[in-house]
């Protein structure tokens, strides 16, 4: 027989972020259960809201098969005397309970013995989540957790308020955190009940009476169609707010809102930062993309009717408004080039001095890497306006107000965009910057970063890179490949003990996962050398062409071959003389290494491939006569040296 299960945890207000992965913790956990205890179960469905984590499962098994058990006693020769059994083989019964008519023979390679077959009748599920749901439950991983029935009392996200446990229509009896387990669930916090007895059929129905939407999905579509029903259009960075709106409520219902017009003076991008990262609104734009006086709250209740809750957010909107109005005119009595100095009273890190001592050190790298001017002024003014108070106020702006103010004050538009640009890109997913001021300086602030934390001994270890390194040094290869800037990493790390190891990481996994190159592939490219990354991606995407090709592989055997004996004979390299050559396939691949010199890779393997495989076919590389054999080991040394500035084919994993 099998049966419904469903488990609800019911809580205060669980943060947004933490919901997602929680609930599929949760569903993982159980799910695992179910395979250790050897449960058959259907469909397993997680589901969440701010007060709720929910896992529902079909089908479950109601009791687990019955095991057939062999217990093995003393050999027969032990056992018996004549007819009789002898005091082991009675010990034995004696042991596990039975009688002689549960006597049964064994035979076993080894030769005959007594034993007894049991069968253990298995144990019902509900009794196996009885005992399993209080520790599993407590077993999701939180960042943090609170406690509320003492130190010592049991650790969660959030308080725990109730627990539904069924299995079918019976109750699973648990107790956790003084919280017993029951049939009991509770509604939306201000419109629904606040104790409503549920079975697990009219389990979401109730729910939703009750003014719960369970599922995500379907609160994520209420909150687009409420919004279509208003005939406004949101700005096209919408999609990250909605999510979390998702999450944050149980039943989602749009509304618009107004503000002073006044307010438009005003850069766009303060005014979107503040509605959509402080009180998570919606910024709402007219036909050509212009900002609108308007916004969308999504309030988690069903209707406003009288309108308080409208004018409380435009009321609340206001008062940010106006706070952001004021430290934009504040800011702007003092030129971006004056706060310069300012940045010795900001802390960049304790070993590492202040953001002006990172701002110097920047721009002479943006020297180094060749910028111009205009990228040199953009490092210079970079990091002014984290002394400003609207940074201070909306630290979400950082780049973004500087660049704001620096136009304000006249600055060219490439030092604009080099100080907008230069945090770019925050991840991999993150576009790079389109400037050439943006891209050096964006460069060049990571790189000091990433110097100056391995100066230091500050490089990541395990799971832990408290400054983001590795992120850092994603960014630095990204936006040199992507943003095509032609300088050599070398010249930039290699004097920094452990940053060129880093780096080779870095770049390993830049061109594996985000470009998807193989990672054969991928080794053998930089095998030939990488601090020349867009030399590298061109020799890289060359080497990806060229591999589905018929003499690629039988070629790159060779040379993991000719690798293997230059190895073995601890050849590193001598003279060369071409009359030593024996006429035939000796002299043949010579003169084919001749005219490939110089010649790209795909025009010359196709020849080259039939030449190397008839010298190993009729050529003793380790002939008898000693400059015959050092000869010999000479040309494949060249053959090998020749090809690996392209490439180290011995790296290619081939199916020979």
């Amino acid at each position: 027989m099998s049966l419904p299960f469903l488990l609800e945890i019911g809580t205060e207000e669980i943060p947004d972020w933490m919901i997602e992965r929680s609930v599929h913790q949760l569903k993982e956990f159980i799910e695992g259960l179910f395979l250790r205890e050897n449960l058959l179960y259907g469909q397993l469905r997680p589901d969440a809201t701010p007060r709720r984590l929910v896992l529902r499962a079909w089908d479950v098994q109601a009791q687990q098969d019955a095991q057939h058990k062999t217990i093995r006693g003393p050999s027969e020769a032990l056992a018996r005397s004549g007819d009789d059994y002898t005091p082991a083989a009675r010990a034995f019964l004696a042991r596990n309970n039975a009688e002689e008519k549960e006597i049964c023979i064994e035979t076993t390679s080894k030769g005959n013995y007594l034993a007894i077959r049991r069968e253990i009748p298995g144990r019902y599920t509900v009794e196996i989540l009885a005992e399993a749901l209080p520790s599993l439950i407590l077993q999701i991983h939180f960042p943090k957790t609170m406690y509320w029935t003492g130190k010592t009392g049991p650790r969660f996200i959030r308080p725990i308020r109730w627990i539904v446990a069924l299995l079918g229509h019976d109750v699973i009896p648990f107790e956790l955190a003084g919280v017993r387990s029951g049939n009991v669930t509770s509604g939306h916090r201000r419109l629904g009940s606040a104790r409503i007895p549920i079975t697990i059929e009219t389990y979401e129905q109730t729910l939703r009476d009750n003014f719960v939407i369970l599922s995500y999905a379907e609160r994520h579509r209420m909150i687009s169609e409420g919004i279509a029903q208003l005939g406004i259009e949101r700005r096209p960075d919408y999609l990250e707010l909605q999510q979390t709106l998702a999450h944050l409520t149980e039943f989602p219902t749009p509304i618009v809102g107004d503000f002073d017009s006044q307010f438009l003076e005003l850069p766009d991008e303060v005014l979107t930062t503040v509605m959509r990262h402080h009180q998570r609104y919606f910024s709402v734009q007219g036909r050509n993309g212009e900002l609108l006086p308007k916004f969308v709250a999504v309030m988690n209740i069903n209707a406003d009717p009288e309108g308080l809750i409208r004018r409380g957010n435009e009321r609340v909107l206001r008062a940010r408004f106006n706070d952001a109005r004021f430290f934009w005119q504040t800011d702007l009595r003092k030129m971006l080039a004056d706060r310069v100095e300012d940045l010795a009273h900001v802390t960049f890190h304790a070993q590492l001095g202040s953001y002006l001592d990172k701002t110097n050190r920047v721009e002479d790298l943006v020297r180094q890497l060749g910028g111009d001017k205009h990228a040199q002024r953009a490092a210079r003014l970079a990091k002014c306006d984290l002394t400003t108070e609207l940074v201070k106020e909306f630290t979400e702006l950082q780049g973004v107000v500087g660049s704001l103010y620096a136009r304000a004050q006249g600055e060219p538009e490439e030092v604009c965009q080099g100080i907008r640009e230069h945090y770019k890109p925050e991840s991999m997913a993150d576009y790079t910057p389109r400037s050439v001021a943006g891209r050096l300086v964006s460069i060049a602030d990571k790189l000091d970063t990433l110097r100056e934390c391995f100066r230091i001994g500050m490089a990541p270890t395990g799971s832990r890179d408290p400054f983001a390194l590795r992120r850092a040094a994603q960014g630095v290869v990204k936006v040199v490949v992507e943003g095509h800037v032609e300088i050599r990493l070398a010249d930039l790390i290699n004097s920094v003990p452990g940053l060129r190891d880093f780096f080779e990481d870095r770049v390993k996994f830049y061109f594996r996962e985000e470009k998807n190159y193989a990672y054969d592939e991928v080794n053998a490219a930089m095998a030939a050398g990488w601090d020349d990354l867009l030399d590298l991606q061109v020799r890289l995407h060359r080497l990806q062409k060229i591999r589905p090709t018929p003499d690629f592989e039988p070629l790159a055997a060779s040379f993991k071959r000719i690798k293997n004996i230059l190895r073995q004979a601890e050849f590193t390299g001598g003279p060369f003389t071409p009359a030593l050559l024996d006429p035939g396939p000796e002299s043949d691949l010579f003169d084919e290494i001749n005219r490939s010199a110089g010649q790209p890779i795909e025009t010359v393997i196709g020849a080259l491939r039939p030449k190397v495989d008839l010298f190993f076919d009729k050529v003793l590389v380790n002939a008898p006569d000693p400059a015959v054999r050092a000869n010999r080991l000479a040309m494949l040394h060249n053959l090998l040296k020749h090809f690996q500035t392209f490439a180290d084919f011995s790296e290619i994993v081939t199916n020979s």
